[in-house]
């Protein structure tokens, strides 16, 4: 946490993933306004074609929007993210397209 309390809206945070994890499809009932610090990550949003992130990019994520993310190998992928709302993620069952 860098802001605010994860239980209410508009909470700060920096998300470490490690190199080569996957982060498997997910939603949030917040969107979310992110910013890659280190590393590479794609990110795929439902309806979407995949995005690789590299430091300094922007995303933003649709409350409700089914996505994943690979934080490619080698480096820890940092990223810091703002949600609108309480900070949550729920499984998306079967895949994103």
């Amino acid at each position: 946490m860098l802001h605010g309390d994860p239980a209410k809206p508009n909470a700060d945070v920096f998300l470490r993933v490690a190199g080569g994890q996957r982060l498997p499809a997910h939603t949030h009932t917040s969107a979310e306004r992110m910013i890659l610090v280190s590393g590479a990550l794609r990110v795929k949003y439902q309806g979407a074609p995949a995005v690789t992130l590299t430091p300094g990019m922007y995303a933003f994520g649709p409350a409700g929007r089914p996505h994943e993310a690979d934080c490619q190998a080698g480096a820890a992928c940092t990223l810091f993210i703002a949600f609108e709302g309480p900070v949550d993620a729920a499984a998306h069952p079967g895949k994103l397209d």
